[in-house]
């Protein structure tokens, strides 16, 4: 018995000292490479958001959009009362990391002459900057925009309370998206105080609709249903097929596979609990989900540009009963939503409401951000009528505030200069 164990383990021996170390290392457990071909691919919501068929339009209007925010940003810090009417780009130089930009801010604000203006001061010769009478102009006017829609302001604000689980919204999250809703910066003040009649501030930072001024029916009606009234009334398509239907624009270049489309035809016909029914949501996960898809669609459709950050989004998902993974559920529906990644963050668009980067239908509180838009688009093209008028204006005597006190903050601006 001995020798036979003994001849086992010899042969044994034999052969493993004939094999290549290729061979044996493939034998050995520990090495994973050889391991990992017989895993599954994984289907997740990072692998599905990395190989979506991109939409060039809308990446290319984020890119912009974000170069826009930043100059409006500089403006913004520019226009602190503590300084005067221009900023030294030493001072300005401070700033880069609290804009968020990954060059010199010098080097930024010169890339768009129609924005700002960079000039050599007469007494202190240092290169200061001051916001272009054209985009001053262009942020005076999308303010008074803004003060202008005012009502439509607050009907999206109640169309939001409505289509609330419990008939409540949180303040934070409409401050995080009072730029999208079309409100003004102190909208707490301006606007929920001045309808004191239509909302009711339960605490400091939860909002609710005062008794009586929900029986508006058509402020009921989801966009969505809107657009299923025309399909059927001039397409001539049975109810079946319309009543619970989206309107599907699928990108270009977008890969069918085989039983895609059956499967977007038996979702377009299930049935769910639509934004503004009350009644008790279903808990079969489709119809779930489909409510949940009809939700972020009519939050897009409130938004003044048909699009908003996905991290802003996340902070209605307590109070309008999104309580699923936000981008699985925008990941599954790529003919309705898109989601581009340009930038820092990531933004949610409505396909339907965009035609070849462009909104299908403007409003004015957009309009005037397109003209911003153009504004920064032009870059340093027709910038010598610019060079022409600075030199006209170089004697022109710089003035300051009446309430500017002088140098604060590190600014070298003398206050002699404005006397």
């Amino acid at each position: 018995m001995n020798s036979l164990r003994l001849l086992r383990n010899s042969s044994i021996r034999e052969a493993l000292s004939h094999q290549t170390p290729t061979k044996l290392s493939s034998l050995s457990p520990l090495y994973s490479y050889n391991q990992r071909r017989w895993l599954k691919p994984v289907d997740s919501a990072q692998t599905r958001l990395e190989n979506r068929t991109r939409d060039n339009r809308l990446d290319k209007l984020i890119v912009h959009i974000r170069k826009l925010n930043i100059i409006l940003e500089i403006t913004k810090l520019m226009g602190n009362k503590k300084r005067g009417p221009f900023v030294s780009l030493q001072l300005m130089s401070r700033w880069k990391n609290l804009v968020g930009l990954n060059v010199s801010i010098g080097a930024f604000v010169g890339k768009y002459p129609h924005a700002f203006e960079i000039f050599t001061h007469s007494c202190r010769k240092n290169m200061c900057c001051r916001v272009s009478e054209k985009l001053r102009d262009l942020i005076e006017e999308e303010e008074s925009v803004v003060r202008e829609c005012e009502v439509d302001a607050v009907k999206r604000v109640k169309k939001l309370l409505l289509m609330s689980r419990k008939g409540v919204l949180s303040v934070h999250a409409l401050r995080l998206m009072r730029k999208e809703l079309g409100l003004p910066e102190d909208f707490r003040d301006s606007v929920l105080a001045k309808y004191s009649s239509e909302f009711r501030l339960v605490d400091l930072e939860t909002l609710e609709l005062v008794d009586g001024n929900d029986d508006d029916e058509s402020l009921r009606v989801a966009k969505v249903e809107e657009w299923r009234e025309v399909e059927y009334r001039e397409k001539w398509l049975s109810e079946f097929e319309t009543n619970y239907a989206f309107p599907i624009n699928l990108p270009t270049g977008f890969k069918i596979e085989k039983g895609f489309r059956e499967g977007v035809r038996n979702w377009q016909r299930v049935p769910y609990a639509k934004p503004y029914e009350r009644k008790e949501i279903s808990r079969s996960v489709e119809r779930f989900e489909k409510r949940v898809v009809a939700v972020i669609h009519e939050l897009l459709s409130l938004t003044v540009e048909k699009m908003v950050e996905v991290e802003r989004l996340a902070h209605f998902r307590k109070d309008l009963g999104i309580e699923v993974n936000l981008r699985e559920v925008i990941l599954n529906h790529p003919g309705i939503f898109y989601v581009s990644t340009k930038g820092s963050t990531q933004t949610l668009f409505l396909r339907e409401a965009y035609s070849k980067g462009c909104l299908v239908e403007p409003n004015p509180i957009y309009n005037v951000r397109r003209k911003m838009l153009e504004l920064v688009l032009l870059g340093k093209r027709h910038s010598k009528e610019l060079l022409q008028s600075h030199e006209e204006e170089r004697d022109v005597e710089i003035r300051y505030d009446e309430d500017w006190e002088g140098e604060r903050d590190g600014d070298w601006v003398l206050p002699i200069l404005g006397r």
